[in-house]
């Protein structure tokens, strides 16, 4: 399913955007309502996140202005406001489901997939680089079809670099990723995950395929390029 996270906080944009795709969906960002409107009219979402208070139009215009253009993906706000009054609101601008802030990501996750059953559409469930498969249903990671032995950090760092392989994640990311925002990890933990993870997949015969950008971080590449 492709869903559209619409939030001017970019920060909290970036995590929602990881933890959906971690989780099978096909994601964009816009941060801002008009360009929100404009990417729905130019894509098709199955799913709209938005936030109430978005700078030049809010979510609450921008659920009311696509749903009187006949959008019929599911649509969940996101808001601070959480009075009765803010909540029908929101609702009968064309909202399918509401989320306070602040909630955990599994909440989010769990409404997502609540509208994605009405949608009846099934999502990616396996991502791939190389011989490299990351299987979402089952939380898995494998090389040439032999699942790797991974801990739980382990997996959320090789499966952030699977899902945008060539593309540099800088360490700071990483450690909120797999850590958590706010975690007091030092680079070197860090790295000696990463000796980790390369250890496990030299052992299952994929060498190379983690790439150390110096000075920023990793990015998995093609291990003879």
């Amino acid at each position: 399913m492709r869903v559209l996270i619409a939030e001017d906080d970019e920060r909290l944009a970036k995590m929602l955007r990881l933890h959906l795709e971690r989780a099978g969906y096909q994601v964009d960002v816009a941060h801002d309502g008009v360009t929100a409107i404009e990417q729905c009219q130019t894509f098709r979402y199955d799913l709209l996140v938005l936030d109430w208070m978005m700078p030049y139009k809010s979510g609450i215009e921008v659920a009311t202005e696509l749903r009187g253009e006949r959008f019929e993906g599911g649509i969940l706000m996101l808001t601070a406001r959480d009075t009765e009054i803010d909540l029908v609101h929101g609702l009968d601008s064309g909202a399918d489901d509401y989320l306070v802030k602040p909630f955990q990501a599994n909440e989010l996750l769990a409404r997502l997939r609540a509208l994605s059953r009405r949608q009846k559409k099934a999502f990616v469930s396996v991502v791939s680089y190389q011989e490299l498969e990351l299987d979402i249903t089952t939380q898995t990671i494998s090389y040439a079809h032999h699942p790797l032995d991974l801990t739980r950090r382990e997996f959320e760092f090789l499966s952030l670099l699977l899902r945008r392989p060539e593309q540099v994640m800088g360490r700071e990311l990483i450690i909120e990723i797999v850590w958590g925002i706010g975690a007091d990890i030092t680079d070197n933990a860090l790295d000696a995950l990463v000796r980790l993870v390369r250890k496990k997949l030299d052992a299952a015969g994929a060498p190379s395929l983690i790439k150390t950008v110096r000075g920023f971080g990793y990015r998995l590449g093609d291990p003879h390029a």
